[in-house]
């Protein structure tokens, strides 16, 4: 009898802890399906868009108009319209490499090593940050924290630690919209912790049959008053796109 009432008080007090602790974290949706959605919905076949990107430096704001092709997740080309100082840059991007060409000096290079780092046309997006945009799901694990709530839109809290050593941000947490599977909000920080930017994504339209966000906003948290904002003029995807596009010879021509 004793025995058989203590096995009921251990059985009350983890049905007690249970209901104070609330729902079991196992309800959530596991990381790799979430990054898995995550790259389903923001990964396209072909793309084209206008751009329009305002970099914020203090007081002191630059504009710049670009026309960007993009094909599956490795491949980006990118030529800049304005302004005038920089028309004719352009840029590509395959899987492993970055490339650009410099009409002043009608000049093709390659970034790499350190000047991945470095912003892109001075804005507050590396280099790096264009070429690790779709490998989360080789570069991090995780766990997904919390349910929460941003800009009205029901998210899921993921917490990212890097896999690798050769990463531009050992840690990331991210909010993916449960609906759109879109990362609207990111914290990018370094291995101290220090959080080096924060990445939003808003306006988020229908095209077609997938969701995807207008306007991009990266802030410098170590720079104050440095903000870039990359806003989509138009997008449009399953376009027909030159297979010159995606090769050096595009970049001289």
């Amino acid at each position: 009898m004793i025995s058989s009432l203590k096995k009921l008080l251990a059985s009350l007090l983890v049905l007690v802890i249970a209901l104070a602790a609330g729902p079991a974290h196992a309800a959530y949706p596991s990381v790799a399906d979430l990054l898995k959605k995550i790259d389903a919905n923001m990964t396209y076949d072909t793309r084209e868009s206008f751009i329009t990107m305002r970099v914020t430096k203090a007081d002191r704001v630059k504009e710049y108009k670009m026309h960007s092709y993009g094909r599956g997740q490795d491949e980006a080309a990118m030529e800049y319209l304005a302004p005038s100082r920089d028309e004719g840059t352009k840029m590509l991007k395959t899987a492993t490499e970055l490339w650009m060409w410099l009409p002043s000096v009608e000049k093709t290079q390659k970034i790499s090593g350190h000047m991945l780092r470095q912003g892109m046309m001075g804005s507050d997006m590396s280099y790096e940050d264009m070429m690790d945009a779709a490998k989360w799901q080789s570069m991090y694990s995780g766990v997904v924290s919390a349910e929460e709530t941003i800009d009205g839109r029901k998210c899921w809290k993921v917490d990212l630690t890097a896999t690798a050593t050769d990463v531009s941000y050992p840690k990331r947490t991210i909010w993916v919209d449960e609906a759109a599977y879109i990362p609207v909000k990111q914290q990018l920080f370094a291995l101290s912790g220090t959080l080096l930017k924060t990445w939003t994504m808003t306006d988020i339209r229908t095209v077609g049959t997938r969701q995807f966000p207008f306007k991009m906003t990266v802030v410098d948290e170590v720079q104050t008053g440095s903000k870039t904002e990359i806003i989509f003029d138009k997008v449009t995807f399953a376009v027909p796109l030159e297979e010159e596009v995606f090769t050096t010879r595009w970049l001289e021509r």
